[in-house]
């Protein structure tokens, strides 16, 4: 057997319907994993699934704000209703930081909205699914695998999205504590931070010639990375094959950070 199949486990997947998410859920699915999309539109997580057809697992779609811890929650409580187990989870559901407003004019409402979601909603989200696990562990079945989507903002210095920044960067230390504090249980715990990747995010980003003049020569790779790109770590993060690999800020950037 390989060491990458995932047949019998399940994952949960936030924003797991488009961008980023879907590539990971898909991949997953593909490995023979069940898969828990969790994202604000019904429409979109009804798009997601249809494209999971093809794949022959189980997929299974939920409308929840993670902002809300209650939703989190509920969404936990349906998921492990649908398929009986969580053994992975990807908290990958996130906002935009905008770039646009200077730090001296940021309201506590920007403040509190972004953080909300991308540190809040990765906390409300994991609360529950690490419950979970730590009890399956106490019964004699330890195993887990936690993944958030970090960013490079947490590393380099992102003008006029300092919010961004710092809840990324929260979000590597949170998912750095939670794979010491857990590493006996069988859970592992890891943080992706992505580069410049072609998403709805950066959509605007990529129609300014005087942006990606400026960036591009900064990529080794010349060229923006894609969803795709994250298939491969998100199979190796949910495996057997990761088991001795945790607490770690895995940078997926095409030699950017190098450079």
């Amino acid at each position: 057997m390989s060491m990458f199949d995932l047949s019998g486990r399940v994952a949960v997947i936030t924003g797991g319907n488009g961008g980023i998410g879907f590539a990971i859920a898909e991949a997953l699915a593909r490995q023979g994993c069940a898969v828990s999309i969790w994202g604000r539109s019904a429409e979109k997580n009804a798009a997601a699934a249809a494209s999971l057809s093809a794949t022959d697992a189980r997929v299974h779609t939920l409308v929840c704000d993670v902002s809300q811890r209650d939703q989190a929650e509920k969404a936990t409580a349906d998921t492990l209703e649908a398929f009986g187990r969580i053994d992975g989870c990807f908290a990958n559901a996130g906002i935009g930081g905008g770039g646009r407003t200077p730090f001296v004019e940021r309201t506590g409402e920007d403040w509190r909205q972004l953080f909300g979601v991308n540190l809040d909603g990765v906390v409300h989200t994991l609360q529950p699914i690490v419950r979970h696990m730590v009890k399956r562990a106490a019964d004699g079945d330890a195993f887990g695998r936690i993944v958030a989507t970090s960013s490079m903002a947490s590393l380099f210095g992102t003008a006029r999205n300092e919010h961004y920044a710092a809840a990324k960067a929260g979000l590597n230390a949170l998912m750095k504590a939670l794979a010491v504090e857990h590493a006996r249980l069988g859970i592992t715990a890891n943080a992706i931070l992505p580069g410049w990747i072609e998403t709805d995010m950066t959509a605007g980003l990529q129609g300014n010639d005087k942006f990606m003049n400026a960036v591009m020569p900064r990529i080794p790779v010349r060229r923006f990375g894609n969803p795709g790109d994250f298939s491969g770590i998100a199979v190796y993060l949910m495996s057997a094959a990761s088991s001795y690999h945790t607490g770690d800020c895995i940078v997926i950037d095409g030699g950017y950070s190098a450079f």
